[in-house]
């Protein structure tokens, strides 16, 4: 079995909404659904933000409808477009870096997410056969988020994605490998509302699984791959996540869990979770 996690190398990647200049609610649009009360478009604010940049409801957004915004990470894009990219200019008080900032935050937001998977492999032991081409795959990235808003927009993210995934991919299957008993591929899989209750998923390819609702009680999910599964509303009440390759803490607060649910060191178990 793969060990523990070791702390992430760039503790940028840990969003800082004191340095942000709330992009994710003004940058990004909404549609009313069960995530979202409401509708909103790209570029407007959204009705419940402060002068202040924060937000008005921010201790009962799941009570008022908008639980979607209790599952969006940013891994730190948010301080780094404000903070870095535009200087501590905000777009209240300098309107005409508006249009650029906004269209440059959701680029960032996938360049930190590369950043956080690539450092999560790196510090996978197993892994050390790719860990060279991950870190100069780390080093590009990192050296892109330092570019100016032209630049970013400019960016071919679907080439770089693809690029960074096929190593992960590789990292993905060095520590796999080590798991015991047949690893399960459902890469992709519509497993919506699947009856997975004390499953033994050790090792199994769940990359980009549609999760939905899915009954995980009990499920053992040690090194399971789950970069991009979607584990919105999905049981993981007493289920075993430690050492999951690539699990993010806005997938763990999109699913529901208890105290039993034992979770990676790196990542915090949700406040909503029952007890």
């Amino acid at each position: 079995m793969p060990t523990s996690r070791a702390p992430l190398p760039l503790p940028v990647l840990q969003a800082d909404c004191t340095a942000c200049f709330a992009l994710c609610c003004v940058a990004l649009p909404f549609a009313k659904s069960t995530d979202f009360a409401v509708n909103k478009s790209a570029g407007t604010p959204c009705g419940n933000l402060r002068e202040d940049f924060r937000c008005g409801i921010h201790t009962r957004l799941r009570d008022s409808g908008f639980q979607g915004c209790t599952v969006f990470d940013c891994f730190g894009a948010g301080q780094q477009i404000s903070q870095v990219t535009f200087e501590g200019r905000d777009w209240r008080a300098h309107p005409d870096t508006r249009a650029a900032m906004f269209e440059a935050f959701p680029v960032m937001r996938q360049l930190h997410e590369l950043l956080f998977y690539t450092s999560e492999a790196l510090a996978l032991p197993a892994a050390a056969p790719v860990h060279a081409d991950l870190r100069t795959a780390l080093a590009k990235t990192e050296a892109l988020t330092r570019a100016d808003a032209a630049t970013l927009v400019a960016l071919d993210v679907p080439a770089l994605r693809q690029e960074v995934n096929a190593l992960l991919l590789r990292a993905s299957e060095l520590v796999r490998a080590k798991s015991p008993g047949r690893r399960k591929n459902h890469r992709g899989a519509d497993l919506m509302g699947a009856r997975l209750s004390g499953a033994d998923l050790r090792g199994a390819n769940l990359r980009g699984a549609y999760l939905i609702a899915a009954d995980l009680r009990r499920a053992d999910l040690r090194g399971a791959d789950l970069i991009g599964a979607d584990l919105r509303d999905a049981n993981l009440r007493g289920a075993d996540l430690r050492d999951a390759l690539f699990l993010t803490q806005a997938q763990l607060n999109a699913a529901r869990g208890d105290t039993a649910t034992r979770v990676p060191t790196t990542l915090t178990r949700p406040a909503h979770w029952a007890a």
